[in-house]
């Protein structure tokens, strides 16, 4: 694999701090490594994960911040907790505690890993196996609402102020999990969410595109969380028309979802609209979250 893969799959999971906004003159963040417990069939493990808190003794509303997915299992392994520099700093800023676990099958969590979705590619870009995205979603959703368990326990956490946002597979994840209409979970933002892509090999032309687009639909049905869908004009692993393509389908169920497909990230893959876009996406954040009473 070429070094600007590795480089480009590092930067879905590491948190950098471009375009970071400010908390304000030597404020600090308040972080922890913590670890939550995590049961999965016969499987009872715990999930490592940083949790910051603003300034106060709470109760604060709460993100429940889901990472990427990388592309090989030695990339899977440098999965790290996020960097309270980069877009931590916003959610923290704006009154919430941010709690961010590494889900089993990456980083310091470690485990089986449980979302591999059965897609391959050749050396040509050519797809081989039939895209198990459901169930790469259910096992990433797992992990969310062992989170939010942990969660309304504590007492720093309002617990029924809960936000779920993630990227990539994070944010498809986060769609899965709002698709129950967890307790407590008020909104959800997906950032340039899906699974299966390769912006390398097939740009713009990932693995079972429709499959996709079906499962979309299919949580559209039953999800009454409102939400936020954001992706870039030059995401490599999606492009510019299947995302809107998912929430034609997603949307058709659920009229509470929000679609902005913004300019392209600057200097950046799209993908990494999250990391590298903050100019691009905090304004459309800032005005859905006051929406919503925060």
């Amino acid at each position: 694999m070429r070094s600007n893969r590795l480089l480009h799959a590092v930067g879905l999971v590491l948190l950098l701090f471009v375009d970071a906004p400010a908390l304000g003159a030597g404020a600090e963040i308040a972080s922890e490594t913590v670890h939550i417990p995590f049961v999965s069939g016969s499987d009872h493990a715990s999930m490592v994960a940083g949790v910051f808190l603003p300034p106060g003794d709470g109760p604060f509303p709460v993100l429940i911040y889901s990472h990427g997915r990388s592309g090989t299992e030695a990339e899977r392994s440098l999965t790290r907790i996020p960097d309270p520099r980069g877009h931590v700093r916003y959610w923290v800023r704006k009154g919430f505690a941010v709690v961010a676990p590494i889900r089993p099958g990456y980083g310091a969590t470690h485990g089986i890993d449980h979302e591999d979705s059965g897609v391959r590619y050749d050396l040509f870009g050519n797809c081989w196996g039939t895209p198990e995205f459901e169930r790469s979603a259910s096992a990433a959703s797992e992990a969310v609402l062992a989170t939010l368990d942990w969660v309304r326990a504590q007492r720093w956490a309002d617990p029924k102020r809960i936000v779920l946002a993630g990227v990539s597979m994070g944010g498809l994840a986060s769609i899965a999990s709002a698709a129950k209409n967890p307790r407590g979970v008020v909104a959800y933002i997906n950032f340039s969410g899906g699974t299966g892509g390769n912006g390398s090999r097939a740009a713009e032309q990932s693995c079972g595109l429709e499959a996709m687009e079906a499962l979309m639909s299919k949580y559209g049905k039953t999800t009454h969380v409102p939400s936020l869908w954001l992706y870039a004009r030059n995401d490599s692993f999606w492009g510019a028309d299947w995302p809107r393509a998912w929430y034609a389908a997603y949307s058709t169920h659920d009229n509470s979802a929000r679609f902005v497909m913004t300019d392209p990230v600057p200097n950046a893959d799209g993908h990494q609209l999250l990391t590298r876009g903050n100019r691009l996406w905090s304004g459309q954040v800032d005005r859905f979250l006051e929406e919503r009473g925060f």
